[in-house]
């Protein structure tokens, strides 16, 4: 939870920056008040599309607002295994940034973990984009403009972003897979 309060509180000293209310930027970002003003104070998890909308409202790198950190590099950013700046999002979710020193990115990719939840439902989100998810490992369940589809490892799905997607892990393993969002 520690990390979800200091996105919290860069999210909150941006909107501060740029001297708009809660009240604004959430009618900006289409979302309620009560829901921007708890992702503001750090008391609801705030979804990696919700994110990538905003930083696109502010004009920054989802780096910015994810890790603290103002990519720098332009010709190249090496991240070696297992070395990619984590975000631990919630327990369900684990993301890795392979990019995240790298500035001006035209996409995002993260090696994304999903943990096993008994009878978990599956959380739509949607962003603008595209969104490329490989499974590395494990199997997953991921639902698609209302459509469900079962991937393994090897499997791959290319996607409009805009579309509700969410997935979950199946078999009580972990799911990894490398999600490319642009």
């Amino acid at each position: 939870m520690d990390h979800i309060k200091e996105v919290a509180n860069r999210l909150k000293g941006l909107r501060e920056s740029v001297e708009q209310t809660q009240e604004e930027m959430a009618a900006k970002t289409g979302i309620d008040v009560a829901t921007y003003v708890a992702y503001e104070n750090g008391t609801l998890d705030i979804p990696v599309s919700y994110l990538h909308r905003l930083a696109a409202q502010y004009g920054v790198e989802l780096t910015v607002l994810l890790f603290g950190e103002e990519p720098k590099m332009n010709s190249y950013f090496v991240t070696r295994s297992g070395k990619g700046a984590a975000v631990e999002r919630t327990k369900a979710y684990k993301y890795q940034g392979l990019a995240a020193g790298f500035s001006h990115r035209n996409f995002t990719p993260f090696m994304v973990t999903v943990e096993p939840k008994d009878n978990a439902e599956i959380t739509l989100n949607s962003h603008v984009g595209q969104e490329f998810n490989y499974i590395v490992e494990g199997r997953m369940e991921i639902t698609v403009a209302g459509r469900s589809l079962q991937l393994s490892e090897g499997d791959s799905i290319m996607f409009d972003s805009l579309q509700p997607h969410g997935m979950r892990a199946l078999d009580g393993k972990p799911v990894k897979f490398l999600a490319i969002i642009s």
